[in-house]
């Protein structure tokens, strides 16, 4: 039996959900509260590009858009570590598999993407600068000011859904029934943000570092991150603390930004003729962990960011949200009478999952600010690779939450976590260059036993 269904934001989650729902044959009223970024231009600064892997792409097949979004990314086959002293080491695969890599796409490319689909479905209605301000999770019911008129709307479905993101208005209505339904809430910041900087296109839109990588300048307690775009230029990213030094609140004027790049990122500033202004042009973004439960009611359902907001350091925040559609969709599939059933198994399978990438993603900034360049670690990386590359059943941390989509975030924390412990011992206690094959076959037998105990 089709429902009417009112999703509240019109990001990558909620229009991918309007499109899966549509075509179960439900009535879909989407709501956004901006206007359509098909039209026009993204706020400066707030676009991180996006890196969509395998569960992303399962998620796309649902509505026959993966090869779609696959045309408009570039392939970053592994990373590429820029050291404080100038070097930059070879790339490192992201897998000792051919095939496994991660693609760098632009979110507003694959938004617009997600957007020109829902014209293919009349029962889809978009409706723009449609601010809702307030919602009965109840009553599946929704109030706020069409900012194209400014009046007043009140929209009633047999089904609301909030996707709006980390600071859902939808969430905002599980908070105030408050004891009602036991709502429990947490968001959790990092002392440090984010600033979106640029590398422009070298002559003739060429690429004025290597294209088909993930560039990381680590430097301990901060660092910057460049992913590829299609135009040739570079989205860069530094994350920095807000305070101390240095950290954001210190760069305020042109030469104590200067200052900061000679010191730490020489090598970027012939990159980026326009760094200084930039920066100055360019907002200081919050990163932060949202946790809540529980996620629904009988006629309402929280899914992406509303629900579970994670930080970007393991390029699974899009991902994530995208599979909360894939796997809502197999439950629908699995003969429910009722929403309500649904929306319970859903919330029952989905959380533990949810709460395993928030936790890998703060753990991996870390990493990739403080270890990627370390000796043990680069060692650690190098036995995954022989093994992944030899024994096709074996995955690494890494692997099993960026390629392994069947795998469960929480199962591939658990085991990637007491891999990733054994391995770092060996390589603190063994030398680890030209491993023989019998002694690799060693390795494998051990985290094999380890696997098998998860």
């Amino acid at each position: 039996m089709s429902s009417n269904v009112i999703i509240t934001g019109a990001g990558l989650c909620g229009t991918l959900l309007a499109l899966k729902l549509a075509k179960r044959g439900h009535y879909v009223t989407l709501l956004e509260k901006r206007g359509d970024l098909r039209k026009e231009e993204m706020a400066a600064g707030r676009s991180i590009n996006l890196a969509l892997s395998d569960r992303g792409l399962a998620a796309l097949d649902l509505v026959g858009l993966k090869e779609k979004a696959l045309a408009i990314s570039i392939p970053m086959l592994g990373r590429m570590i820029h050291t404080k002293g100038g070097t930059t080491t070879m790339l490192q695969p992201y897998s000792g598999r051919e095939g496994e890599f991660i693609q760098s796409i632009s979110r507003p490319g694959l938004n617009a993407l997600l957007l020109d689909a829902t014209s293919a479905y009349p029962s889809i209605d978009v409706r723009f600068q449609y601010d809702v301000q307030h919602a009965d999770i109840q009553q599946a019911t929704v109030k706020g000011i069409d900012r194209t008129t400014g009046h007043p709307f009140e929209l009633k479905g047999d089904i609301l859904i909030g996707t709006d993101g980390a600071g859902s208005e939808i969430r905002q209505g599980f908070m105030q029934q408050g004891a009602n339904i036991r709502f429990n809430y947490s968001q959790q910041f990092l002392d440090h943000g984010y600033k979106e900087l640029e590398i422009p296109a070298g002559p003739g839109g060429s690429w004025q570092i290597e294209k088909n990588a993930l560039h990381i300048w680590p430097r301990q307690s901060f660092m910057i991150i460049a992913l590829p775009n299609l135009d040739g230029s570079f989205t860069v990213t530094l994350f920095l603390s807000f305070d101390g030094q240095p950290g954001f609140n210190s760069l305020k004027t042109d030469e104590e930004i200067l200052s900061f790049f000679k010191e730490y990122f020489p090598n970027l500033i012939p990159l980026m003729p326009d760094l200084v202004e930039d920066f100055k042009k360019h907002p200081n973004g919050s990163l932060g962990t949202v946790k809540c439960s529980p996620w629904h009611t009988s006629k309402t359902l929280l899914m992406g960011d509303a629900a579970h907001a994670v930080v970007p350091f393991y390029g699974q925040g899009m991902n994530c949200s995208m599979e909360d559609v894939l796997i809502l969709d197999q439950i629908l599939d699995q003969s429910h009478e009722t929403w309500r059933d649904a929306f319970n198994q859903y919330t029952s399978e989905r959380k533990k999952d949810a709460d395993a990438i928030a936790d890998l993603a703060v753990g991996n900034y870390f990493e990739m600010r403080d270890h990627v360049d370390n000796p043990d670690f680069m060692a650690k990386r190098a036995i995954e690779m022989h093994l992944e590359k030899k024994y096709p059943d074996y995955a690494s941390k890494y692997n099993l939450v960026t390629f392994c989509e069947h795998v469960p975030y929480s199962v591939a924390m658990k085991k990637g976590k007491a891999q990733d412990k054994w391995l770092l011992d060996y390589c603190n206690q063994n030398a680890t260059e030209d491993i023989s094959a019998e002694e690799l076959e060693k390795i494998y037998n051990e985290l094999k036993k380890i696997g098998e105990l998860i």
